[in-house]
């Protein structure tokens, strides 16, 4: 789920200019803040726990704003992008900072600057952490064509990529997909292609992904029940689908995913690739990148 959280209006009183006066005397100043979070898990909780908190942003932009003094509209609209993303979980931001009564004659309206920002990694090796089950199991995937399913901001594919895989993923989130290849740029990888898809617009007729056109299929930590028939038809005969996600126990102790629907029952898994040899599988309580989790994992062959 792809949302944005926006704040416009907020009220300053600043200290900005490039004259001694307009550092010295507060003048009106307006910002828009348009963000994006992790905060899927709250359009079902209801709890301020699972997103941010817009009005401790509202104060800490204003204490920025308010608190010194800047020669530049655009230093200020930069130091509060550095600062809220330091201190909130935001992925990206779009802020507009504006005078409402700039010093300049035959302007009736605002002077400002707009910046766009996304989140850097700490360290860019951290998108190339892939999971366990499929650095352990990388050498029986056949080379060729992967097609990487809600891809993300692409650890396995920026990983398989690294490997001479030549990787297709798909993702809703535009936002997400442009980082990755920004990442893949940046790393001096072969060109990932990338495609913006909403898997779940219509559960009852998924997107078809082709048929016959992949030598593996990548699915981490993401179920849609109703697209398994597709992803299929999709893969070529002996190719590969791996396969990695939440069982019914990770809900159960450690009330991860929130939805239990989005989790997998003991053998699921099996009987949704029901057709297929399987090389591999096993359920249990296995380490990731980002902890231990109950998941069921498969590597499956297309006759």
């Amino acid at each position: 789920m792809s949302s944005s959280i926006v704040v416009k209006g907020i009220q300053l009183s600043a200290r900005c200019g490039v004259t001694e006066t307009e550092r010295q005397q507060p003048q009106p100043l307006l910002v828009d803040l348009i963000f994006r979070c992790p905060n899927q898990s709250a359009f079902q909780s209801d709890e301020l726990s699972d997103t941010v908190d817009y009005g401790t942003i509202t104060q800490r932009i204003q204490d920025i704003g308010e608190g010194q003094a800047f020669s530049l509209i655009e230093t200020m609209a930069e130091t509060i992008c550095q600062a809220l993303f330091h201190e909130f979980p935001i992925t990206r931001l779009k802020i507009w900072v504006r005078k409402t009564r700039p010093p300049l004659k035959r302007i009736e309206g605002s002077v400002g600057v707009q910046l766009i920002r996304s989140r850097q990694p700490i360290d860019s090796t951290d998108l190339m952490h892939p999971a366990p089950f499929l650095v352990d199991h990388i050498s029986r995937l056949p080379h060729g064509t992967v097609l990487d399913v809600a891809t993300g901001r692409g650890r396995h594919a920026l990983y398989l990529a690294s490997k001479g895989f030549s990787v297709h993923g798909i993702d809703r989130d535009a936002d997400a997909l442009h980082e990755l290849q920004v990442q893949a740029q940046e790393a001096g990888l072969s060109p990932i292609t990338t495609e913006s898809i909403d898997l779940e617009v219509n559960p009852q007729h998924p997107p078809d992904l082709g048929t016959a056109m992949y030598d593996v299929i990548l699915v981490f930590f993401y179920l849609n029940r109703p697209l398994f028939p597709q992803l299929i038809q999709a893969l070529k005969s002996g190719g590969v689908i791996m396969y990695e996600t939440f069982l019914l126990d990770n809900h159960i102790h450690r009330q991860h995913p929130r939805r239990k629907e989005f989790c997998l029952e003991s053998n699921e898994l099996l009987n949704l690739l029901q057709g297929l040899s399987i090389l591999h599988y096993d359920e249990g309580d296995h380490a990731g990148s980002s902890g231990p989790a109950f998941t069921a994992r498969i590597l499956a062959r297309k006759p």
